[in-house]
């Protein structure tokens, strides 16, 4: 189906449908041609529970969160199929001083690997810590959201590949409301600790606005590694700058009282 330009579109990854299977990893690197994490590609454990690919990174785009924790009856395991969250405000957009970093006609955000010169500006300028260094070609990677896919009209591979539908893509205005919905009726059905991430609320926050990669989530941001309430870094200069300002006013002015008052 064609995409239409200028429209948003987005995914939403539901925490309470992944079995972590891992098929949107794998189908992930293969469209996208990423090498595997492992020395040598060989696919091996690191230690980290059943993760084999800890976190996202330059050649990880798509990573499955297994999280341990307590319960009533011994474990509970909590999985999410992590990704970049195509901020509405890009902090890697701002923060390229190269202009690689581009929102395309479906309101998503990727790195042009040909203008990219590995500054690693956009690392420290997302909140959610997505874009990483690719030490083999000194540039920087992330999730494109299948840029090429949808040009094409197909949806983005991870989305495809998920037998439960836990990563569904379509128009973000769509995936919202679904997302919403979704979370009322597993809180109606007794899971409290169900919440929406990816609004003003959780996770579109500080100066982000709202993210176009939204999640139904079964406990706490936090558990995760999501911040609950991500920031902007650069808004963090901000009251720096207000405070530096107003000290070097605060100079100026007595500096002027003081030659004023020199007979």
């Amino acid at each position: 189906m064609a995409r239409v330009a200028g429209t948003a579109y987005g995914f939403l990854t539901d925490a309470t449908l992944c079995i972590g299977c891992k098929a949107c990893e794998v189908a992930c690197k293969q469209w996208n041609q990423l090498p595997g994490d492992a020395p040598g590609d060989v696919l091996a454990m690191t230690g980290f529970s059943y993760d084999n690919t800890v976190d996202l990174g330059a050649t990880t785009w798509r990573h499955v969160a297994f999280v341990e924790r307590p319960s009533p009856a011994g474990v509970a395991w909590l999985m999410l199929s992590d990704v970049c969250k195509h901020c509405v405000h890009a902090g890697c957009l701002d923060a390229c001083p190269t202009g690689a970093i581009m929102r395309t006609e479906f309101d998503t955000v990727v790195i042009q690997d040909n203008i990219c010169n590995g500054c690693g500006y956009c690392v420290p300028a997302c909140p959610f810590g997505v874009p990483q260094i690719d030490d083999h070609d000194g540039g920087s990677h992330k999730c494109t959201l299948c840029y090429d896919r949808l040009r094409g009209g197909l949806a983005p591979a991870c989305a495809k590949a998920c037998p439960t539908e836990s990563i569904r893509f379509g128009t973000v205005a769509e995936l919202r409301e679904v997302g919403r919905e979704r979370v009322a009726t597993l809180r109606a059905g007794g899971l409290d600790e169900a919440r929406f991430y990816g609004d003003d609320e959780l996770g579109g926050t500080g100066g982000i606005v709202g993210l176009n990669a939204m999640f139904v989530l079964n406990g706490p941001p936090e558990a995760f590694n999501l911040p609950a309430r991500p920031r902007l870094p650069r808004r963090n200069i901000l009251p720096t700058t207000a405070a530096t300002l107003a000290a070097a006013v605060g100079l100026g002015l007595a500096a002027f009282a003081s030659l004023r008052s020199r007979p």
